[in-house]
This record gives C-alpha cells, sequence and structure tokens, in this order.
C-alpha cells in the first residue's frame, strides 16, 4: 500500500505481511475444521492470513518434515480441541508441544479453539484464552455460525496484533539501518 498525496515528500510504503495461520487437528473433526476455514476466509482473501493445515501436503512428501517445516514457519497456531485431539499422542504429545515451545519463547501465538467438549483446562493449554468466547465449546452453541464466527473475530485480532508488533520491528530495524548509512557505521 502506498501513501502519496499531490507533490511533496515521497511516498511512504506500509509493509503489509499475511500472518501465516496453521491448524492443528484430529482428523475425526475435519468437517469442523472446514467449517472454520470457510469463516477464516474473509481473512485469507483480504490479505490478512495465510492458513496451511496437513491436508495440503503434496503426495510424495514427507509428512512429518514438511508439518514441522510449516510449524516453524508459522506466526500463529490454532489448537483444534476435541476429545479426538486430547486422545491423540500426535496431536497432543507431538504437535501441541511443540507448539507451546514456541509460544513461551515468543516465536508464535498459540489458540486453543474449543470444537467439541473436553476437559482441557487442566492441560498445558488451560492456562492460554481459548475460542469461542469463554472457551464454549463450538458444538454447543444454539447457531454454529455464530461460533465460528466469534473464532474468526479472535483470529482477526490476534493477526492484527502480530502484524502490527511485526510493522514496528520492521521500522525498528529499518531505523538502524538508515541510522548506519549515515553515519558509515555497523551495529555489532
Amino acid at each position: 500500500m502506498v501513501h502519496a498525496k499531490g507533490p511533496g515528500p515521497p511516498a511512504r510504503r506500509t509493509l503489509r505481511v499475511r500472518v501465516r495461520v496453521i491448524l492443528y487437528y484430529a482428523h475425526r473433526d475435519e468437517k469442523l475444521r472446514d467449517e472454520l476455514a470457510k469463516h477464516l476466509a474473509a481473512l485469507r482473501r483480504s490479505a490478512v492470513i495465510d492458513i496451511w493445515y496437513d491436508r495440503k501436503i503434496a503426495p510424495g512428501d514427507e509428512f512429518d518434515r514438511d508439518i514441522l517445516q510449516q510449524l516453524q514457519n508459522s506466526d500463529l497456531v490454532l489448537l483444534l480441541i476435541s476429545p479426538d485431539f486430547m486422545n491423540s499422542d500426535y496431536c497432543y504429545l507431538r504437535e501441541m508441544r511443540i507448539a507451546l515451545r514456541r509460544h513461551a519463547k515468543g516465536q508464535a501465538r498459540v489458540i486453543p479453539i474449543i470444537l467439541r467438549p473436553v476437559d482441557w483446562h487442566g492441560t498445558p493449554i488451560g492456562k492460554l484464552s481459548a475460542l469461542p468466547k469463554d472457551g464454549k465449546p463450538v458444538t454447543t452453541w444454539r447457531r454454529r455460525d455464530e461460533a465460528l464466527l466469534d473464532v474468526a473475530k479472535g483470529v482477526r485480532r490476534a493477526a492484527e496484533q502480530l502484524r502490527h508488533h511485526r510493522s514496528q520491528r520492521i521500522a525498528t530495524w529499518q531505523k538502524h539501518k538508515r541510522k548506519e548509512i549515515r553515519t558509515g557505521t555497523q551495529a555489532a
């Protein structure tokens, strides 16, 4: 996006980078994942987020390697919580642990999305703010679309915060680079 108003100082470019979102879910919850993806489509179409999940792995690619690579590059990790997710060693012991490690280091933000009723409060994700509102499972809402809309709005807020922090870091980096160029010095 370029801002310009007639003659004057040069136009300023605003960097609008998409937030990389990864969805972790138990395959038994695939239909709910598809419904959620539809509700996130407006964010995807307006270039706020890019969405990835394991069904996008191409035939012949290495499943574990691709999932780990996508996780390492993600900004926002949505854990789609259900009894099947909690029961899956792969989801719970591998994907969730790695995601929470990145969250603790400030490398990504993890948001639990409570799809179906399950006792999740006493788990490592129990300390995180969940969606939809108050951690009420999506399937228990009278209108499922309202629950998923609430999730999409929460994801938008998180993505906008991440974009804002990223643009601040980039602006700070650019400011230091311009100073280095002007003074002929280089930061250590």
